[in-house]
């Protein structure tokens, strides 16, 4: 998962619990300090390393999140882009806060158009992404991203999406943050706030973190913290189903919400499994 790897935001992220990992063995789990920016290609890496070793020792492999780029590239293949020196990556960072947003993307326009008129407004990890692999290899990112190296095997996969009624997804994920901030999530914020980090950092823009850390500086009220992140968290399920309706529209979707009965339908959906 784009936010379970990395420590510190067990509870935030809702990453597997005790009973979880006791259950089944789990990889890729708190493995990344919050302070390091893991990108696709390095979590396709590491994915590719587990299932490889895992199929080599006749172990089947279950991978499961919410992050739809994430599967795409691994399924699909992704561009082998040059490693960025941390020196060009500290420039990068350096000219975005000088330059601001608008002057950085029309920087950005005159080497690599396509990256430009993409990536949204307000996505500073992105922007700076494309410039430092354009800095450090001069070659734009869209010209290696249209060379993606091979996915897995087209036999070798299958993949299945879990899509419930959206208005339950969106009272559970009411509850579910609610239950977060009574189960530790502050406690977590606070001490990723106290590391003074890059707020660009993946882990620090994880849904909830923005408005807890509000609270916790005394800016929001805790209910309008909440209220806050329960907001975040339905825009995120909302984004997701965008995604997984339109980039993995070839997929078979299970729309039950009982866990059981997702687990029937998926063995429908696959009836050599039970053979």
């Amino acid at each position: 998962d784009a936010l379970q790897v990395y420590r510190g935001l067990p509870v935030l992220t809702a990453a597997p619990d005790a009973a979880d990992l006791a259950a089944a063995p789990h990889h890729l789990v708190g493995t990344v300090d919050a302070g390091e920016a893991w990108s696709t290609g390095l979590w396709v890496a590491a994915a590719r390393a587990v299932i490889d070793d895992l199929a080599a020792r006749g172990t089947d492999v279950i991978v499961a999140g919410g992050t739809g780029l994430y599967f795409e590239a691994l399924v699909n293949g992704l561009a082998d882009i040059p490693a960025v020196p941390a020196t060009v990556r500290a420039r990068t960072g350096d000219d975005y806060a000088a330059l601001g947003e608008a002057a950085f993307r029309e920087r950005l326009a005159g080497v690599d158009p396509a990256a430009a008129a993409r990536i949204l407004p307000g996505d500073r990890q992105r922007l700076c992404r494309a410039w430092e692999v354009f800095a450090a290899s001069g070659r734009a990112l869209s010209d290696w991203q249209a060379e993606p190296v091979a996915g897995l095997a087209p036999d070798s996969w299958r993949g299945v999406r879990l899509m419930p009624p959206r208005g339950i997804l969106y009272r559970r994920g009411d509850d579910r943050f609610a239950a977060m901030v009574a189960s530790g999530a502050l406690d977590e914020v606070q001490a990723l706030a106290a590391r003074r980090l890059d707020p660009a950092l993946p882990a620090c823009k994880a849904v909830g973190v923005r408005p807890l850390i509000a609270f916790l500086d005394g800016a929001l009220a805790l209910e309008a913290a909440i209220a806050d992140g329960q907001r975040e968290t339905r825009n995120y399920v909302k984004r997701q189903e965008v995604w997984l309706r339109g980039r993995m529209a070839s997929w078979p979707a299970i729309t039950d919400i009982d866990p059981e009965d997702q687990w029937r339908s998926f063995l429908a959906l696959n009836p050599d499994l039970t053979a």
